[in-house]
């Protein structure tokens, strides 16, 4: 019998079955498991608990919430092998893929350790005479977090771990594609001696997410996916007075200059665009070569080397990755490449009907390849988030940046060059969140912060780092004096100044 994931609620194990979704292993094709989607009512039971644990919470002393995330960072790494399989059957990805995700969660737990000094405040004494002036940073309550299936461990780890050490408590609704993970960092928590109700786990479909973006219990929610899912998001939530961060969706270019390091550049890109099967909102999906020579050798530079790559199940850490998430998805990226050539483009390297022996029901794609794209095409202006890479060309680095600067997205690019004058150039005036120099993956680390322009961001706050202390906090600035015996003033009228 099939086992059926329930949701983690006040410090245990619910199970919610009226509704339930199949979770496959995109590996093999087939069904693993499947997941219990919350109604209102379960996820209602979540908040209620958040809230109910909320007051005991904010008052834990800063250094005491630190300690348990470090040891939830302790059991992090303990269990990093467990954890990463878990991401491999549900998401597919290669193990050594799923501990570089796992890693980079992990550096935001060690960041989140750190609440005793960014929490600090502000202190100015006199700002008057006898008058002390201050400011502090407090939770907000019950926060909530919707995040995607391509990271089912770090994404989450940008997200809670800040949240609770700044005093909040939370609900987090992980995707219903790969559940797991989400629900054993839960249990790794509990260990770690996070009270019960601060931190819950529900899965579900829309009627849980709408129920988290209405309930006004929930004061601020952070979102990760699509950027039409992104816009609703933050429209519903804003719209129900809630603070709100949404990610969206990427196009992210790479600028190849005629004087880069074309080995260089081959590496970089081969890791950059098909690494996690090209499902990532970093992913580079398009080389944009500046004149037709270097646009030629790079084309058969990554050609060649994107033939040989290896494609296969999350367990053979020898695979360079693995399959897309659902048949579904299978069908999509295929769809971008076929629209692809019938617009005009040229297929250099195919991955479409990829069958790995003993796996050939799971969900494949192989590294793809298409020369010769233009800005008209639909593949070239919407997000494929499979491993695709397209190769632009251009005569000029203006003509380049104008074609970024101009598409709907803005969360990342890059340019590959020796000359430090068009770097310095291009990163001061591409219209992009993240921005790399002969870096293909320009994601910040943990202390900093993670977010794109444009398309690509709703809200004013990026993900994790300071602006997520700031995003899961809320200034309050005190004021105080205390009347002496010497001093006596009467009533004043005009506007209180320092003069």
């Amino acid at each position: 019998m099939t086992a059926i994931l329930g949701h983690f609620i006040n410090g245990q194990s619910v199970a919610d079955n009226a509704r339930t979704q199949d979770v496959y292993n995109p590996s093999t094709g087939a069904v693993s498991k499947q997941v219990a989607l919350a109604s209102k009512a379960t996820v209602e039971e979540a908040i209620a608990a958040a809230q109910a644990a909320f007051p005991a919470w904010r008052n834990e002393p800063v250094i005491k919430r630190a300690r348990v995330m470090f040891k939830f960072k302790e059991l992090l790494e303990a269990n990093r092998d467990h954890i990463c399989k878990l991401i491999g059957e549900e998401h597919g990805k290669i193990l050594h893929d799923a501990a570089g995700e796992l890693q980079r969660g992990i550096e935001n737990v060690e960041y989140a350790c750190a609440a005793p000094e960014f929490l600090k405040g502000e202190y100015s004494k006199n700002v008057g005479p006898g008058i002390d002036s201050w400011s502090e940073f407090q939770p907000l309550g019950v926060v909530a977090g919707i995040t995607p299936f391509n990271f089912p461990a770090m994404v989450p780890l940008w997200m809670f771990p800040m949240a609770i050490v700044c005093g909040n408590c939370f609900v987090l609704k992980p995707s219903e594609r790969n559940p797991s993970a989400s629900l054993y960092l839960a249990e790794l928590l509990k260990q770690a001696g996070l009270p019960d109700g601060v931190f819950n786990v529900v899965n579900g479909d829309k009627e849980a997410v709408d129920t988290l973006l209405t309930d006004p219990r929930v004061q601020a929610v952070s979102f990760v996916g699509s950027t039409p899912i992104a816009r609703y998001i933050y429209a519903t939530a804003t719209a129900n007075g809630k603070r709100c961060q949404a990610l969206g969706g990427a196009k992210n270019h790479a600028i190849v200059m005629p004087d880069a390091d074309l080995d260089n550049v081959v590496n970089s890109l081969l890791g950059a665009a098909f690494g996690s099967s090209g499902e990532r909102c970093m992913a580079l999906s398009v080389a944009v070569a500046v004149g037709d020579e270097i646009a030629d050798r790079l084309v058969a530079q990554i050609g060649a080397a994107a033939a040989k790559l290896k494609v296969g199940a999350y367990s053979n850490t020898d695979n360079d990755f693995g399959p897309v998430i659902t048949a579904a998805h299978k069908a999509k990226v295929e769809g971008y490449i076929q629209s692809a050539e019938e617009q005009g483009a040229t297929i250099v390297v195919d991955g479409r009907g990829l069958k790995p022996e003993g796996y050939e029901n799971g969900f494949f794609v192989g590294a793809t390849l298409i020369d010769r794209v233009t800005p008209d095409m639909v593949s070239y202006q919407e997000e494929i988030f499979g491993p695709v890479l397209q190769v632009v060309r251009v005569q000029t680095m203006h003509e380049a940046m104008e074609l970024i600067n101009n598409h709907l997205y803005g969360n990342g690019t890059c340019i590959y060059t020796r000359d430090g004058e068009a770097a310095r150039y291009f990163s001061d005036h591409i219209q992009v969140g993240m921005v790399g120099i002969n870096i293909p993956l320009p994601v910040p680390v943990s202390y900093h912060s993670f977010g794109g322009w444009k398309q690509s961001l709703f809200g004013d706050l990026y993900a994790y780092g300071p602006d997520g202390a700031r995003f899961y906090t809320r200034r309050k600035t005190i004021t105080q004096r205390w009347p002496t015996s010497e001093v006596r003033e009467g009533a004043q009228f005009s506007m209180p100044t320092l003069g």
